[in-house]
């Protein structure tokens, strides 16, 4: 049988990987004043030993109006590097993966509750605070942001490096900047949110800087044998909105500067977008900033079966899968792919003998400290 792609190694600038298999950021929603607490070492520490190849955490806000809701991660102070040097310290003891972390400011979806309370919008007597956009636009429903000035925006790509440099001394192995999803990076991109009239908005090239500002910050800040990625919104899903096309530019111009994966995600900006829910719905995007760039990328979103998942690794049209819900539903999922396509996976030691093949004495369990 041929060897499954899903499961052969794959090198990030100077991270091995042991296989394809990427953790998706999902929010969690359960910090308090930003800091991890049994709740995140529990959820992370569960996917550190599921035999992916890295897991991301949920996007963690920079400064603390950058956090979506209350219960937002926060890496903002150098007394919350301890919180996730614990969860580190286990997935390297425990586990195999590698640990990344997504940096994020959530700008003019920030200040709401979290989603098992609707994501309603919270007025300052309720915890709220101010919320910042490229322009002055508000979520539909919700209070209207400031368009942020260009001292609070390099004080923004001031935070994003502080974060990456406390990131490193947490011990993660990898940063991914959140610029999809109608946040603040991507409302300087979309032509939807930004009317600004300055060297920041307008043309694609000014709608771009400010990302690209905060892309090289971090790049900079973060040690240079670490890899640094990009999340994005390939499409808006909305007319005369964010482009493929002018993805396609912003993966190129992020290349250019050193970035090593762009893991491509659509939508987030508004509620009219008209989206195409569906399996692979969002793979050809991948597909088409790998084929125009060169870049590595991700594909993401209802990746669910295993089959699916080597496939599109098959055909060349990512060179990652990012499982998301499929492996909050079932955190094995990478054994149970293995055990499917016929890979090796890592399991930890004191699960070995849950494995199948336990069953017919052939084990095949990968046992391999991290280097």
């Amino acid at each position: 049988m041929e060897s499954p792609v899903l499961f052969s190694e794959f090198n990030l600038r100077g991270l091995r990987l042991d296989n394809r298999i990427i953790v998706s950021p999902m929010g969690q929603h359960s910090a308090e004043d930003g800091f991890v607490n049994d709740w995140h070492l529990a959820h992370l520490g569960q996917l550190a030993v599921s035999g992916a190849a890295v897991v991301i955490t949920e996007a963690v806000a920079v400064e603390p109006r950058g956090r979506i809701s209350p219960g937002c991660l926060g890496i903002w102070s150098d007394d919350h590097i301890e919180g996730y040097r614990r969860i580190i310290d286990f997935a390297a003891r425990h586990g195999n993966s590698r640990m990344g972390i997504q940096l994020g400011h959530s700008g003019r979806k920030g200040s709401v509750s979290q989603s098992w309370y609707g994501q309603k919008s919270l007025a300052d007597d309720e915890g709220g605070w101010e919320i910042f956009n490229a322009s002055a636009i508000a979520y539909p429903g919700r209070k209207t942001p400031t368009a942020i000035s260009k001292d609070q925006m390099a004080e923004v790509v001031q935070q994003f490096a502080d974060a990456a440099r406390r990131a490193d001394r947490a011990g993660f192995d990898l940063i991914e900047i959140h610029a999809a999803h109608g946040y603040l990076i991507h409302s300087f991109l979309t032509p939807l949110l930004n009317r600004r009239e300055d060297e920041y908005g307008g043309s694609l090239e000014n709608r771009m800087r400010f990302g690209l500002e905060v892309f090289s910050a971090v790049r900079e800040a973060f040690p240079d044998h670490k890899p640094v990625g990009v999340r994005v919104s390939a499409t808006d899903w909305i007319e005369g909105g964010w482009t493929l096309e002018e993805t396609i530019a912003f993966a190129d111009a992020l290349k250019q500067r050193g970035c090593d994966f762009i893991c491509a995600s659509t939508g987030g900006v508004a509620p009219e977008q008209d989206i195409p829910v569906g399996p692979f719905y969002q793979v050809p995007f991948a597909e088409a900033i790998r084929r125009e760039t060169g870049i590595t990328t991700m594909a993401v979103g209802l990746i669910t079966e295993p089959q699916d998942a080597e496939t599109v690794l098959r055909e060349g049209k990512a060179d990652l899968v990012a499982i998301g819900r499929a492996m909050l539903y079932n955190p094995r999922w990478a054994w149970h792919a293995a055990e499917k396509l016929g890979g090796k996976v890592y399991y930890p030691k004191q699960y070995d003998r849950a494995h199948p093949s336990m069953r017919r004495n052939n084990a095949f369990i990968v046992y391999r400290e991290r280097d």
